[in-house]
C-alpha cells in the first residue's frame, strides 16, 4: 500500500499513473471533489488534507510507503502565510505520522529554491542550503523548513530521501505551476529575460523517486535537473511546438522592476494575485545552473529525457486536452 499527497498536482497525478499502471495499491487525499486523471479511477480516495491530522491516520493505515507531493506554491507575499503553514506544518504531520506507523520510507518532494537557488557565482548542488542571501523567495523558505521536518524524522529513525527538482515541465493545470509556461507560450507571451536555470521531465522526477523508493537509500537529497537552459530558449521551443510566434521582446532589469511594481499596485486595487512579484522578477533575470552528478554517480543506469522531446510530448498532450488546434 502506498500513500501519495499531493495527488492532483503535476508531480502526484503523474506519480499515481505510473504506480497503478505497475499494479500497485494507491491511496491518495481528495478535498472536496475526488478529482480525474489517469490512474485516479484505481485510487482509494479519503478526504481530507494535510493539516487534518483526523484524515491522516485514516489515509496512513496498512501503508507501507509514502510520496510527500503536496505543497503550495506561490510568490504573492498575501499567501505566504498560507503558503508556510501547508508546506512546512502539513510536512510535519506526515512526517509525524510515518514515525507513528513505522513507514518502510518517505520519498519527499522539495525544490531546489530550499537550496537558496540564487546563485550565480557557482553551480548549486545539495551541499547547499536556504539563506536569506541566497533566496529571493517565500516558497524557498517554506520549502527549506519543510525539509528540516524530514531530517527531523529520519533524526527520529524515519527511512527517509528527498529530491529537489528543478523546474518541472509536463502536461498539468496550465492556469498554475511550472505548466503555466506551456500556456503563456501558447498564448504568444512576447517578452523573454535574460535568465537560465534547470529544467526537467516530470516523468524523469517520478522515476527518480520510485528508484529512491526502492534502493536502498537514506538520508539523502538529490538535485533532478535535465539541463540548463535560457528561458528564452525554452520558451521559443514550446512557441515553435504549437506554432505561435516565439517572444521576441527583452525584459530588461530595470523594466521587469517597474511592472512588477505596477503589478503589485493593480493587484493590491483589484485584489487578484499579480501576474508578476520581486521573487519572480529576479528569478527571471538570474543565471543559475544546478549540478544534477549526484544522482547520476548514484545511479548510472538513469538517463534524462531529452527536453526538446518533453516539451513535443506536453505540447501534444496540452493540445489534446484543452481540444485545441
Amino acid at each position: 500500500m502506498i500513500f501519495v499527497t499531493g495527488a492532483t498536482g503535476l508531480v502526484g497525478s503523474h506519480l499515481i499513473a505510473s504506480l497503478t499502471e505497475k499494479g500497485l495499491v494507491v491511496r491518495a487525499l481528495y478535498r472536496k471533489i475526488i478529482p480525474v486523471f489517469k490512474g485516479s479511477d484505481k485510487v482509494q480516495w479519503i478526504q481530507g488534507d494535510l493539516l487534518d491530522v483526523n484524515s491522516l491516520e485514516e489515509a496512513i493505515q496498512g501503508v507501507t510507503q509514502v510520496y510527500h507531493c503536496a505543497a503550495i506554491v506561490a510568490f504573492s507575499p498575501k499567501q505566504a502565510a498560507a503558503m508556510l503553514q501547508a508546506n512546512v506544518e502539513g510536512t510535519a504531520n506526515v512526517v509525524n505520522i510515518c514515525i507513528q506507523h513505522q513507514i518502510q520510507k518517505l520519498v519527499y518532494v522539495s525544490s531546489v529554491a530550499a537550496l537558496g537557488r540564487i546563485r550565480e557565482d557557482a553551480p548549486v548542488d545539495e551541499t547547499m542550503n536556504w539563506t536569506p542571501e541566497t533566496s529571493n523567495s517565500i516558497y524557498g523558505k517554506s520549502k527549506y523548513f519543510a525539509e528540516m521536518e524530514v531530517w527531523r524524522g529520519m533524526g527520529e529513525g524515519l527511512n527517509v530521501a528527498i529530491v529537489n527538482p528543478v523546474i518541472i515541465l509536463g502536461a498539468g493545470d496550465w492556469n498554475k505551476g511550472s505548466s503555466e509556461i506551456f500556456k503563456s507560450a501558447y498564448d504568444q507571451f512576447p517578452w523573454y529575460s535574460k535568465g537560465v536555470s534547470g529544467f526537467v521531465d516530470v516523468l524523469d522526477v517520478i522515476d527518480a523517486m520510485q528508484i529512491l523508493m526502492q534502493s536502498d537509500v537514506q538520508g539523502q537529497r538529490y538535485i533532478i535537473s535535465g539541463a540548463n537552459l535560457p528561458y528564452q530558449e525554452i520558451f521559443t521551443r514550446i512557441a515553435n511546438a504549437f506554432n505561435k510566434r516565439p517572444p521576441h521582446k527583452k525584459v530588461t532589469p530595470l523594466l521587469a522592476a517597474i511592472v512588477w511594481r505596477l503589478e503589485a499596485v493593480k493587484g493590491a486595487i483589484t485584489g487578484k494575485t499579480p501576474l508578476l512579484t520581486k521573487e519572480t522578477a529576479a528569478t527571471a533575470q538570474a543565471v543559475v545552473h544546478f549540478d544534477n552528478t549526484k544522482f547520476l554517480n548514484a545511479f548510472p543506469e538513469f538517463k534524462y529525457r531529452a527536453i526538446e522531446d518533453t516539451i513535443f510530448r506536453t505540447c501534444a498532450e496540452l493540445k489534446a486536452l484543452h481540444h485545441l488546434d
